[in-house]
């Protein structure tokens, strides 16, 4: 089994995550560990974004973006948003 990636979660996208309701949050949560043991899950919902060194994972009306750095293992957090407003 590899090595699984650490999470890197900047302070705009903890203050997002802090503020949603209980339920969203450990939603998220669980997503976001499951994407740390294993990036590359297919259950997963994940979609690179054109143009840009990010990536998304959607979690029901949720995005997240972040960015992976395989060589480090490290998966950097950019943002929470909802569905509207994540590619803004």
């Amino acid at each position: 089994m590899c090595k699984p990636y650490s999470l890197l979660i900047r302070s705009q996208a903890k203050k997002k995550l802090q503020s949603l309701s209980r339920s969203d949050r450990f939603r998220i949560a669980e997503k976001l560990e499951q994407l740390g043991r294993n990036p590359d899950d297919s259950s997963l919902d994940i979609k690179k974004l054109e143009g840009e060194p990010y990536f998304r994972l959607r979690v029901g009306n949720w995005r997240i973006i972040f960015e992976r750095h395989d060589v480090v293992k490290i998966i950097a957090v950019e943002k929470i948003k909802p569905r509207g407003d994540a590619y803004k």
